[in-house]
């Protein structure tokens, strides 16, 4: 995608690096927003240069920062370990220095709290911007600067176009849509990102459909 001039500024932020700070703190803000909750326990798993560098840099800072929701201009962000400690956040660094498949910038979160656990695979692209790449196994491709709305449901006939016309109906506009599934007539994921949000009704009758399993909103990262 073409970068405007303020992606080649940067956001507002915490440094050293928009790719290393910046947009790892939003990587775990999003998956803060997917899990629902800030985590009790986060095993982080750090890959290529974000293996070799995530200490100097402070990328390991950053994801703490973006775990406890902080934004990238945070000032905690550079005590993140004190604030993690005091809110009670448990938390393990693993690196993987040659992942040839991955982008370059790539970190991947497994998230605890309560009886729920999520996985998510974060890519930062440079200038604070992120590709959210995967979310549980399932490939997701979105940016986290619209709307977003992911939901797990069975792979049943018709389900992406019910989907679509349910949100028309709502005059929620469609920027794009990813659709991942395990197999034919399988668990499916529907990443759906969104000009508008919808009402709060829509959001609970989509959830309230049989074959719908679970319908997570994730706003508009708003911390650039």
């Amino acid at each position: 995608m073409p970068s405007s001039i303020f992606d080649m500024i940067g956001p507002v932020m915490i440094g050293p690096s928009s790719s290393h700070t910046a947009g790892v703190v939003r990587i775990g803000r999003v998956a803060v927003k997917i899990l629902g909750q800030v985590p009790e326990a986060a095993e982080v798993v750090f890959y290529n240069s974000f293996a070799r560098t995530y200490e100097g840099h402070g990328s390991d800072r950053a994801i703490i920062a973006g775990l406890l929701d902080f934004a990238t201009d945070d000032m905690r962000i550079r005590n993140s370990f004190d604030h993690a400690r005091e809110r009670g956040l448990q938390y393990t660094f693993r690196s993987v220095g040659n992942a040839s498949t991955m982008h370059p910038n790539t970190v991947k979160l497994t998230l605890k709290a309560a009886d729920r656990t999520v996985e998510v695979v974060g890519e930062s692209k440079g200038g604070g911007l992120i590709n959210i790449a995967t979310v549980n196994g399932f490939r997701a491709d979105f940016s986290a600067q619209l709307h977003t709305l992911i939901i797990s449901a069975e792979d049943v006939a018709g389900s992406i176009a019910f989907i679509a016309s349910v949100l028309a109906h709502d005059d929620c506009n469609i920027a794009t849509m990813n659709v991942s599934r395990k197999g034919r007539h399988d668990l499916a994921c529907q990443f759906i990102e969104m000009d508008s949000d919808m009402r709060p009704l829509t959001r609970e009758y989509l959830k309230s459909l049989r074959w719908v399993k679970e319908v997570v909103y994730v706003a508009p990262d708003v911390s650039m």
